[in-house]
C-alpha cells in the first residue's frame, strides 16, 4: 500500500495520559518510536519537541470527549494535524492497549486511511466557546446572575461617579 506521509504519529489521548507513537518510513524500512506523556502544558511541549526531533509532518488524535483540545491547540503550529472519530479507527478487534491503538492510527495516517473530522478554525472555537459559556450562565440561575451584574454595575457607577463630576 502507498505510504502518503513517511513522517507521522499517532496519539491516543486519555484525560491525564497522552500516549504516541512515531513512525518513520526511510529506504524501505520502518521505524516506530513510542512514548507517554502526561496531560500538563509542559507535558504537551515536551511531545511537540519529541515529535518535531523525528521530523515528523502529519499527526492523528482520536477525538475523545474534550480532552483532545489542549493537545490540538499545541501541535496546530506545528504540524498538520487529522482529529479522528474513535468510531472509525477502533473497528479493528485485537488492539486493547493505548500503545497499539496509537500505533494502529499512525499506520492509518501513514496510508492516507483517517478520515478527519471538522474542527474549525481557531476564532469559529473561541465564539463557539463564549457562546456555550454564555448559554450555561443564563441556564444557572439567571435572576441570580442578572442581580448579581446589577449590583456590581452599580457599585462601578459610585465609584465612577466622582471622578465624572471632576472632570
Amino acid at each position: 500500500m502507498e505510504v502518503l506521509h513517511p513522517r507521522c504519529a499517532g496519539i491516543d489521548v486519555h484525560k491525564k495520559l497522552i500516549v504516541a507513537c512515531v513512525r518513520v518510513a526511510e529506504g524501505g524500512r520502518v521505524q516506530r518510536a513510542k512514548e507517554r506523556f502526561g496531560a500538563t502544558t509542559a507535558e504537551l511541549l515536551r511531545l511537540s519537541e519529541w515529535l518535531t526531533s523525528f521530523g515528523v509532518t502529519h499527526v492523528g488524535m482520536e477525538a475523545t470527549g474534550v480532552y483532545w483540545k489542549p493537545v490540538w491547540h499545541i501541535l496546530e503550529a506545528s504540524f498538520t494535524l487529522v482529529l479522528a472519530n474513535a468510531r472509525h479507527v477502533k473497528a479493528v478487534p485485537g488492539r486493547k492497549s493505548d500503545m497499539n491503538d496509537a500505533e494502529w492510527l499512525a499506520e492509518l495516517l501513514a496510508h492516507g486511511l483517517v478520515r478527519a473530522s471538522f474542527v474549525p478554525p481557531a476564532p469559529v472555537q473561541e465564539l463557539r466557546d463564549i457562546t456555550r459559556t454564555r448559554d450555561l450562565t443564563s441556564c444557572l440561575g439567571a435572576g441570580k446572575l442578572t442581580s448579581s451584574w446589577e449590583r456590581s454595575s452599580e457599585r462601578i457607577q459610585l465609584v465612577r461617579s466622582p471622578w465624572r463630576s471632576a472632570a
